[in-house]
């Protein structure tokens, strides 16, 4: 197995795994949008595909001329685009990796407290809100049976410089950026809710692991360390030299990120176990305190 194709390339987590794979003289494909990154990509020695993601005919054509496929482009709850990932890999015992976020585990909780910690072994019951991505990834989870090796990965709160294109994550920047608005670090409701965080670089090793060695119908929590988003806050004024650290209220995280950032990215738990993966994967994580990193 040595030509992969990644989708959402130019993009943190998507970058970053190949930045690692390419490391072990794996080739890499990225599937993109149009020709903006595509010469920065072809020098890092990354080969292009431009079109949509949701044309089939080039999906198909992409995953025809690839080992295995890492879905990391921005569409977590796109069911379009996984459906049309299985249906073009049926009966070709190919890898799909398929990335997952951990917004799943939220219980909109407005800012308080709960210590929960998921493993994979526990049964989700989803809110509302995220249902359709737990959806997502049973359905790519089921996909074994079509004889297709699939697996998914489902980070947490990712911090770091990351190695491809896009150097920033998503959550850590918005917070600290958020923050210096205000001018003061800044947490929602108690603050006291939970996130399990993880390093992009130990992350991407995840995937490169499973790549390598995970089962059809694999599911992985990626985590090494928790924090609190009162903490971060906390922690952030202390960096950038900023008012204490205060309470804004979660409509206005609502209202600054979106209903998903606001009561899921900012106010609610998210709170997992990675063993699985460091048992049956060997992964070794390096990384544990998101603090260092802002």
């Amino acid at each position: 197995m040595k030509r992969i194709l990644i989708t959402g390339i130019t993009g943190y987590i998507g970058g970053t795994v190949a930045k690692k794979l390419l490391d072990k003289n794996y080739q890499v494909i990225g599937l993109i949008r149009d020709n903006v990154h595509a010469k920065e990509l072809e020098a890092a020695g990354i080969e292009t595909i431009v079109g949509n993601i949701h044309d089939e005919t080039v999906l198909r054509d992409a995953i025809s001329n690839a080992d295995a496929i890492i879905h990391n482009a921005d569409s977590a709850d796109d069911a379009y685009v996984a459906d049309s990932i299985v249906n073009a890999l049926e009966g070709s015992r190919k890898t799909f990796i398929f990335t997952s976020g951990s917004a799943i585990f939220g219980g909109k909780e407005n800012g308080e407290k709960n210590d929960f910690v998921f493993t994979e072994d526990i049964p989700l019951q989803p809110r509302l809100e995220m249902a359709s991505r737990v959806l997502i990834n049973q359905h790519i989870l089921q996909s074994a049976k079509k004889n297709i090796r699939s697996i998914v990965i489902v980070p947490t709160m990712v911090y770091g410089s990351g190695l491809g294109i896009k150097k920033d994550s998503i959550q850590l920047p918005a917070l600290i950026s958020f923050s210096k608005e205000k001018g003061f670090g800044v947490y929602f409701g108690k603050g006291e809710n939970i996130w399990s965080n993880i390093y992009i670089e130990d992350l991407a090793d995840l995937y490169v692991l499973a790549l390598e060695k995970a089962k059809a119908g694999s599911l992985y929590y990626a985590e090494n360390g928790s924090s609190t988003i009162k903490n971060l806050a906390e922690k952030i004024s202390e960096r950038y030299a900023l008012q204490p650290a205060q309470s804004v209220t979660v409509q206005e995280a609502v209202n600054t990120f979106g209903p998903a950032g606001g009561y899921f990215g900012f106010a609610s738990n998210s709170l997992c176990n990675a063993d699985k993966a460091r048992t049956e994967l060997n992964w070794k994580p390096q990384h544990h305190s998101i603090e260092n990193f802002i």
